[in-house]
This record gives structure tokens, C-alpha cells and sequence, in this order.
């Protein structure tokens, strides 16, 4: 059995509802209210996912984002990467950037490692059995076109800006003002990209030439 899934079409519907599954669940082990910048390290320890940052050279096919060690149950992220290194990003922002940068690995734990075959191969270890080493599974930029990449993107922004959120935290603001957005993205812990991206796909705003137009979903007031 591999550790590493193929590609399989995962619809929006399925990974939101998985994303709002895994929060609650998350939300009903914690005895304080989860402040949503915490819900990316909350998420991995509802896992038992170890988290690393360190600085991953790149090897011979590119950079590397993150990877996930299946067998270690453990999230290594780069943090030698160029927008935490920029001075002009604010320290909001770079959180931001790590808490989504978490939860898309996340993502890719959730739906593309065997996570049965993962207990398989550690209950074959602890009973002494040799087995090959498995190797990590590589994340080469979280922009990708790649479809497991838009995979765990997607859960990310689901997992870090679900509905609820969203619907409390747009309450007297302006979508179509950057300000206002970039209020928003710094109340829910992530970056203004991340949550452009996520107004985009529900079709709230639409933006031409950095110009905020309502979107066909625009929400009411």
C-alpha cells in the first residue's frame, strides 16, 4: 500500500466541508476560544504532526517549500524563503504567511498521504520488521499550478477563513477597499493574498488592475 495517494478530483464542496469537519473537532478538544491565528498549529496537533522550520536547500530539481515526513508524522517548512526575509512585510503578514504555509500542509496530510498506510508501516516497525525508507513528500511552491497543490491551497484557505469567520469579520467594512481588506486579513491571521484569493472563489469581490469591484456573490449588508 503507498503512502504517497495519486491524484484523485476532489470537488470545492468536499474540501470545505472536510476543512469545517476538522475545525470543529479541533474546536470541541480546546477548553479556551481558539484564536484564529492558532488554528494552523491547533490543526496539526489534532494530528499529532510535529512542526519544524528550518532552511531547506534546494536540490536538484528546485526549491522546496515544505515536506512532509509520512512516517515521522512531521511538517518540515522552509523558512528560508524570500517573503519572510523582506523587510517591508509587516510581522502580521508574515505570520500570516506561516499560518497558511502550515495549514496547506496540512492540506496535503489530510488528502494525499495514506495516513492508514502511515499506522501500517509504523505498527511493521515497532514489531521489528526492516523496511525501506520512505521518502518525504516534497512541496515545491505553494503557488503551483499543480492540482494537489490547488488541493491543499484550498483546504488552507477553508480551514483558516471559514464561513463563520468570514461572515464576522466583513461586518462594517468595505470589501471594495484594500484598507478594509488588509484589516480583515491581519483580524483572521493571514495574508492579503490568501484572502483576496479566498473572496475571489466566492465570487464576493473581483479585482482588475488592483481596482475592487463587488463580485457576483457580493454579500448583502
Amino acid at each position: 500500500m503507498d503512502i504517497i495517494k495519486p491524484y484523485s478530483f476532489i470537488p470545492k464542496a468536499v474540501i470545505e466541508t472536510q476543512a469545517d469537519d476538522i475545525l470543529k473537532k479541533v474546536k470541541a478538544h480546546r477548553r479556551r476560544p481558539l484564536k484564529n491565528c492558532d488554528i494552523a498549529e491547533a490543526a496539526a496537533d489534532h494530528f499529532d504532526l510535529a512542526i519544524e522550520w528550518t532552511d531547506i536547500k534546494p536540490d536538484q530539481e528546485g526549491e522546496i517549500a515544505a515536506m512532509i515526513i509520512p512516517t515521522e508524522k512531521k511538517i518540515i517548512l522552509n523558512e528560508d524563503v524570500k517573503f519572510l526575509k523582506d523587510s517591508q512585510n509587516s510581522s502580521l503578514a508574515k505570520e500570516g504567511f506561516k499560518n497558511s504555509s502550515l495549514a496547506h500542509e496540512i492540506g496535503h496530510f489530510v488528502f494525499h498521504i495514506n495516513q492508514t498506510a502511515v499506522s501500517n508501516f509504523l505498527d511493521r516497525i515497532n514489531q521489528g520488521d526492516s523496511l525501506e525508507t520512505i521518502q518525504p513528500f516534497l512541496c515545491r511552491t505553494v503557488d503551483s499550478s499543480q492540482r494537489i497543490e490547488w488541493q491543499a491551497q484550498y483546504f488552507a484557505s477553508c480551514l483558516l477563513m471559514p464561513m463563520s469567520e468570514l461572515e464576522k469579520a466583513i461586518k462594517g467594512r468595505d470589501l471594495t477597499k484594500w484598507g478594509h481588506l488588509y484589516a480583515i486579513a491581519d483580524e483572521l491571521g493571514v495574508t492579503i493574498t490568501n484572502l483576496r484569493s479566498r473572496l475571489e472563489s466566492l465570487h464576493w469581490i473581483k479585482v482588475d488592475k488592483k481596482v475592487i469591484y463587488p463580485g457576483s456573490n457580493f454579500p448583502k449588508r
